[in-house]
């Protein structure tokens, strides 16, 4: 039976194993999914282990995503650019194959499972690390007419910006420079929902037409997506989608044959 998992460390939380045997289940395909706790310093080790043991594919989470793009001999264009990986087709002779499929199930779950509309829309995408950085080349493929990175360091949202301007329309600055702006959908790429926190963010950029968006996802809406409802945002959605559809993604490069998500969503979600 073909092998599969997602390494990471914490590991014990991910509900890898469980999309991946919804999705086998769904689409008659024989394959075993496991997740596998990496030390800090055991990354390269750990998957020339589970390559040894007939492993096929990995999903990779942090803090391997840098580690993985290094690794992996030939990546496609969105990972290179997001310079992360977070999907890999192992190959025995070593020469794996790196991809990174978070950006691409970000646009599908708004755009096929909320109805959202990127084309000519104001967006702000909160936060500049590896989870900001892996969407932005899926997100300005959506035409939108701006999108503006606000981090806490503003250097960073500035290079970020930077480096994907041929793209579209970027400005990369601060938390508090988007003070008196309105955005169209706001997309919060910050682990702050993890310990109950929202980023430090003007009230003034949701309006009653904001869609508000956290990469995050609990068995409750989210910090950020309290702080957006108490502000009248039109729409606020969690990431629960983005893993499923990003999962998706990772399946089907390995698979050939693409799952039905929405069943899987409703599932995971109902196991909360």
């Amino acid at each position: 039976m073909d092998r599969y998992a997602v390494m990471g460390n914490p590991v014990a939380h991910s509900k890898s194993p469980r999309i991946h045997a919804l999705f086998a289940e769904q689409t008659s395909q024989q394959l075993q999914y496991d997740a596998i706790l990496v030390e800090k310093d055991g990354f390269r080790e750990a998957v020339a282990d589970f390559l040894r043991q007939g492993g096929k594919g990995l999903n990779i989470t942090v803090p391997f995503k840098e580690e993985a793009w290094a690794l992996a001999a030939t990546r496609s264009d969105r990972a290179e650019r997001a310079g992360a990986v977070n999907t890999l087709v192992l190959d025995e002779s070593g020469r794996h194959f790196g991809d990174n499929t978070d950006g691409a199930g970000l646009v599908r779950d708004l755009l096929h499972n909320h109805g959202a509309v990127f084309k000519n829309k104001r967006l702000l995408l909160v936060g500049a690390g590896g989870a900001a950085r892996g969407v932005i080349e899926p997100l300005l493929g959506e035409s939108p007419t701006l999108l503006v990175i606000a981090n806490r360091t503003s250097a960073k949202a500035v290079e970020l910006a930077r480096l994907f301007c041929e793209l579209g329309h970027t400005e990369g600055c601060g938390l508090d420079a988007v003070h008196g702006q309105a955005f169209d959908i706001i997309i919060n790429a910050t682990a702050a929902s993890l310990s109950a926190k929202v980023p430090a963010l003007p009230e003034s950029v949701i309006t009653t037409d904001s869609w508000c968006y956290d990469m995050m996802y609990a068995d409750k809406a989210t910090a950020f997506m309290d702080w957006a409802q108490q502000l009248g945002a039109a729409r606020c959605m969690d990431g629960l989608g983005m893993l499923v559809e990003q999962a998706a993604e990772s399946f089907c490069l390995w698979r050939n044959v693409r799952p039905d998500t929405q069943p899987v969503i409703n599932a995971i979600r109902g196991q909360y």
